[in-house]
């Protein structure tokens, strides 16, 4: 369930959170919640993973088809850059 809150915030850091959120293809709402979400998390969550909170604030950041091979698009990548 989503709800709508109102924020109010300095017209300068809104117009750099457009900009960063367009250019990592997410919403600002998106950003927020990540933010508090994982500022709000027990500490018992933390001991159980080894991700880093940078690395679990950047999960969903880019949407990847169900099929898609990171170890062909790496070998593909390569192949490119040393061809």
């Amino acid at each position: 369930m989503t709800t709508k809150l109102t924020l109010r915030l300095n017209q300068n850091v809104i117009a750099k959170a457009k900009t960063y959120a367009r250019s990592h293809k997410t919403s600002i709402s998106k950003m927020i919640e990540s933010y508090l979400d994982n500022i709000t998390r027990q500490k018992e969550e933390y001991k159980k993973t080894t991700i880093t909170s940078l690395v679990e604030s950047l999960s969903g950041v880019i949407d990847l088809p169900a099929d898609f091979d990171i170890r062909k698009e790496y070998g593909n990548y390569l192949e490119k850059k040393y061809s």
